[in-house]
Order: structure tokens, then sequence, then C-alpha cells
């Protein structure tokens, strides 16, 4: 039987999952930003490129600290409902299985506060 993770060690794991989607979904809005016929372009892409540079720094350090750890993190089995994650901590390896759309609401949640993060320009 594993030991049960700690809620600080399951939130770097999720870091690992979420962040690069939150990366790629502000990656494409920036370029789209970008295209689009706005007036003003300049605010829109300041406040997404704050964002994308505060979700870059915390995947970084989710990084660094996983590597340190020697945690690591697989993309396992996907359905139609469901992707399987594997964590490997403490010589323990772990599956959680992640619904598709609660990994859209947490995806969606993130890009939010990351943009709210951004504050004035």
């Amino acid at each position: 039987m594993t030991p049960l993770m700690s809620k600080d060690l399951i939130v770097h794991f999720e870091n690992m999952i979420y962040l690069p989607f939150v990366l790629t979904i502000l990656h494409k809005d920036r370029e789209m930003i970008d295209t689009m016929p706005f007036k003003l372009k300049r605010p829109y892409l300041q406040m997404v490129d704050q964002a994308i540079k505060c979700a870059e720094n915390d995947l970084r350090t989710t990084r660094i600290y996983m590597k340190r750890q020697q945690y690591r993190i697989l993309k396992g089995k996907k359905d139609d409902l469901f992707t399987e994650y594997v964590f490997y901590y403490n010589g323990y390896e772990d599956h959680r299985k992640y619904m598709h759309f609660q990994l859209r609401n947490r995806t969606e949640e993130l890009i939010g506060m990351y943009l709210s993060l951004t504050g004035p320009v």
C-alpha cells in the first residue's frame, strides 16, 4: 500500500499536468489577439504576456522541485472520459485518473487566476 501523498506534493504533480495546458492556451490566445483587428492590441498582449511569464515561472519552479526530489509524472491511458497520470515518488507509484471536463475546468480556473495576477499594465 502506498502512503498518502501530502497536499503540497499533489499540488506539484498537478502543476505538471495543468501548467502546460495553461501555457498552450495562453500562447494560442496571444496569437489570436495579435491577428485580430483590435484598435489597441498592446494592453491585451501585455496582459497575456505577463500571465505567460507568471505561468512559465511557476512551471520552472515546479520542474526544479520535481527534479531535485527525483519525482516523475507520466501520462498513462486515455479514453473518452478520463486521462490517467502516473506519479512516481519516494519509490512509490500512484495512478490517478482525471476526467477531461475536470482538466478543462481547472485549466480555465488557472488561466483566470494568472490573468488576474497581471494587475495594471
